[in-house]
């Protein structure tokens, strides 16, 4: 056992002292299996960063109120009779005045410019009730003030105004035939609201001929029962017949459907250039057999078996590939990580979000970069176990 630990040992370390000698053809292989990383890392890093944005922004303790089959507030509607019974519902917790923590809300796409392409793209303006914003964690006014009630005044969120230009501080813009005036900025913690226009909900009913009309509805919960409670009122009486969730699960919903569409549009471009990069790593390592041929055949003439000669061969492949996964990390992370974009969210408009790298994240990378370096170097490494002696040495 000592004698094949110390050939196995020996092999590994002429194998890889001699990579400098075939520095460019190895040097190929790094990088592309480095860039099959970073297209992968930068995916995944998408994938999550959306996720915690939207995932993020719910809570436990509010119900959003939506119509039955509607997964999402653009294909809602909450008729007026219907919130009025919410309001008077049990499980749902009042404030210091007595009133319902209710807020019924008007969700409407409207257009924005994006900052770096200067095209159009779909920005959510909210109308919200009166305890709307205390109805939402986190959210605070960073610049400004907050709108007044029955004019046409909107606050934007940090987020949105960072990706979008005509929304800074004290600009008009045009929603329609209506112009509005930016007084305020707010901030909600990097949630998913940042990512919206806030405005008073009767105006935006009224400036969009939405009289009476609501797409949802959230309400602060008593407790850890509440939604119980309202999901069971709710379905007891036959004027409502709503669904009812909390936030928490709406958003993370919501999430699910975006994240599994940009994952699986990442995974398939990562394999296709992979097998890409497994060309090249096939390549490298039948190229480092036929230079190490005489010193292969030299070894096993003195007594080394053939499996250290294997071992050998796919070591070096898997340093390779190591080394381009490490690269290629790196390099996703000075890239992307933290970096701001905005995608379609599952209401049709732009969120705006930021690219998380995770430490799980980047052991995926890392298993597809050893994946490429193992399959890369085990045809090679058996041609090298099973090379003649007498061909390896006449050659």
């Amino acid at each position: 056992m000592s004698s094949l630990l110390l050939q196995l040992l020996a092999v590994v370390s002429i194998n890889l002292k001699s990579m400098p000698q075939r520095r460019w053809i190895s040097l190929s292989t790094v990088v592309a299996i480095a860039l099959v990383v970073v297209v992968l890392l930068g995916f995944l890093a998408m994938a999550n960063g959306f996720e915690r944005t939207i995932s993020g922004s719910g809570a436990d303790d509010i119900a959003v109120v939506l119509r039955p089959g509607s997964r999402a507030e653009i294909n809602s509607s909450v008729a007026f009779d219907q919130v009025r019974l919410i309001e008077d519902a049990p499980g749902i917790a009042r404030g210091q005045d007595g009133k319902p923590l209710v807020s019924p809300e008007l969700y409407i796409i409207v257009n924005g410019v994006k900052r770096d392409s200067r095209t159009k793209a779909n920005v959510p303006l909210r109308g919200i009730g009166e305890k709307g914003a205390e109805l939402r964690k986190d959210v605070k006014i960073s610049a400004g003030r907050m709108f007044r009630r029955g004019t046409n005044e909107i606050v934007v969120g940090k987020a949105l105004l960072k990706q979008f230009e005509g929304f800074d501080l004290g600009s008009t813009v045009t929603f329609g035939t209506t112009r509005w005036t930016v007084v305020g900025v707010f901030e909600a913690g990097g949630g998913v609201f940042e990512s919206e226009v806030w405005a008073d909900l009767p105006v935006v009913q009224s400036l969009f001929r939405r009289d009476n009309q609501f797409q949802t509805v959230r309400a602060r919960l008593t407790g850890p029962g509440g939604l119980n409670v309202l999901q069971a009122y709710d379905n007891g009486d036959p004027r409502l017949k709503l669904e009812i969730k909390s936030e928490r699960d709406y958003f993370a919903d919501l999430a699910s459907q975006t994240t599994d569409l940009i994952q699986k549009l990442g995974w398939p471009l990562a394999i296709a250039m992979a097998i890409g990069a497994l060309a090249g790593a096939l390549n490298t390592m039948y190229s480092s057999v036929a230079a190490r041929a005489v010193e292969i055949a030299t070894l096993r003439a003195i007594g080394f078996g053939t499996f250290p000669a294997f071992v050998g061969t796919m070591a070096e492949s898997l340093v390779l590939a190591a080394a381009g996964g490490v690269i290629g990390a790196a390099a996703t992370f000075l890239i992307f990580d933290g970096a701001s974009a905005s995608t379609l969210g599952g209401n049709f408009t732009q969120v705006v979000f930021d690219f998380k790298l995770s430490p799980a994240l980047i052991a995926e990378g890392l298993a597809m970069a050893l994946c490429v370096g193992l399959l890369g170097g085990i045809f090679p490494a058996l041609r090298s176990a099973r090379m003649p002696i007498v061909a390896g040495l006449a050659s």
